[in-house]
């Protein structure tokens, strides 16, 4: 009995078999392609055609759809039932997007003007606004209507009909009772009908910016790290060469012979060199820690950003070296104004960093170690959190840490190495900074 070896065992593949893969590949290849190239052509077109039709498009607000296909609905039913009812309501419903068609046409020849007095307020100043609004076409323009945001409102103003030349101003008062960037437009003219089917808008101006400074408060020159200090801060570090004396020792080769102390040596007979602690340019790191969950509450917060701008505006008139940070980048110190600018920006985060250490850490990555380091934080951060933040920087640093806190009483304590401020109200900053400086 003869068995079959496996490779006699197995079906063999049909010539014809092969022959038909191999069409349906080519067929599959060939519509691809086919394929590809009618979509690279209509896809030019189509985008085309969006473009030219989404400015009317764009004109059909949400309940002039709505409309439309409630007529176009209407049509059908009347087609497919025979109910004569329906025929009414479609071409009321037409007749009424065709009237509204009216009120969009039309050109504007217009010269808009804003103008904010004052650019920069303090929190809970008077701020006023002036919209002026020109004809400077040759044609009279009918009335219309002008919307013009201001931060998160928006005030709607009704234009008159301007003849040739003619020129209207509106006044406005922004709302000013907390800090802010305020973003003032840009202003749009509205054109539509009174159902609000359609609407067209033409914008005449590009927005501009009111800050709203935070509330500050004038502190004493003679606070810690406030100090114009011309020798710069001394350190723990031994030299040969520096200005803050420490003590004399014996010659030895090598040394700088500039460095003799030559009324000591004579007394002494042998030659006798000066020593000096280190000293370093003083350098003020001001950080804000800007964690919502840090804060018990947004005027806390408002608080926060207050001492803050204090702090660091009275750093900036003394000319003292700084650097003033938060979660989202560092602030521009060059003059008050551009750090009041930049402390309207300030807003609260979420989880940017795990820990406040993590975020002074990566902030002050690429930054040389500061001779006085401050941070501003809220209630809500525990001591152990602190102390750990704190201990990022060398001995040579001191830290004061400045925790705003409204329902706690002021009060000055240490905090491991560091100096910690509790401040429930702006006013006792400036005695309390008094304190530490002693």
């Amino acid at each position: 009995m003869t068995t079959d070896s496996p490779a006699r065992g197995r079906r063999r593949r049909a010539p014809g078999a092969d022959q038909a893969r191999i069409a349906a590949e080519l067929v599959a290849g060939a519509v691809a392609r086919a394929t590809g190239a009618v979509t690279s052509r209509i896809a030019p077109l189509g985008r085309a055609v969006g473009r030219r039709l989404a400015p009317v498009v764009g004109v059909v607000s949400t309940l002039g759809w709505i409309v439309l296909a409630t007529a176009a609905v209407s049509v059908v039913l009347a087609v497919w039932l025979g109910w004569a009812e329906f025929v009414y309501v479609a071409a009321t419903l037409l007749a009424a997007f065709v009237i509204a068609a009216a009120f969009v046409f039309g050109r504007s020849t217009y010269r808009v003007g804003i103008e904010l007095n004052p650019r920069r307020v303090v929190a809970g100043g008077r701020a006023l606004g002036r919209l002026t609004v020109a004809n400077s076409g040759s044609r009279p323009v009918l009335p219309t209507r002008m919307e013009l945001p201001v931060g998160e409102g928006q005030a709607d103003f009704t234009i008159p009909r301007l003849a040739p030349g003619a020129e209207t101003e509106e006044l406005f008062a922004v709302p000013t009772e907390r800090r802010a960037l305020i973003l003032a437009g840009p202003a749009l003219s509205v054109r539509g009908d009174q159902l609000g089917l359609l609407r067209r808008t033409n914008q005449w101006t590009e927005q501009i910016e009111l800050f709203v400074h935070p509330k500050t408060v004038r502190l004493a020159a003679t606070a810690r790290g406030l100090v114009r200090d011309l020798e710069g801060q001394t350190t723990k570090v031994i030299t040969d060469s520096d200005l803050a004396f420490h003590a004399l020792r014996t010659y030895e080769p090598g040394d700088d012979i500039r460095n003799v102390h030559w009324r000591t040596s004579a007394r002494t007979g042998q030659l006798m060199v000066r020593q000096c602690q280190e000293t370093r340019r003083s350098q003020l790191l001001l950080a804000f820690d800007a964690e919502r969950s840090h804060f018990a509450s947004d005027d806390e917060f408002e608080l926060g950003v207050s001492v803050l701008a204090s702090v660091g505006c009275q750093v900036i008139r003394e000319e003292t070296e700084i650097r003033a940070l938060w979660q989202r980048g560092p602030m521009r110190v060059e003059t008050p104004t551009a750090l009041l600018d930049d402390s309207c920006r300030i807003h609260s985060v979420d989880g940017a960093h795990p820990t406040l250490r993590e975020f002074l850490r990566q902030a002050t990555l690429r930054l040389p170690a500061p001779s006085l380091a401050v941070t501003v934080v809220g209630s809500q951060v525990d001591a152990a959190e602190l102390r750990g933040a704190s201990a990022l920087w060398s001995t040579d640093t001191e830290t004061i840490v400045i925790r705003v806190d409204e329902a706690a009483e002021p009060r000055l304590t240490r905090l491991g190495r560091s100096m910690l401020i509790t401040v429930s109200a702006l006013p006792e900053l400036p005695s309390l900074l008094k304190r530490a400086g002693r």
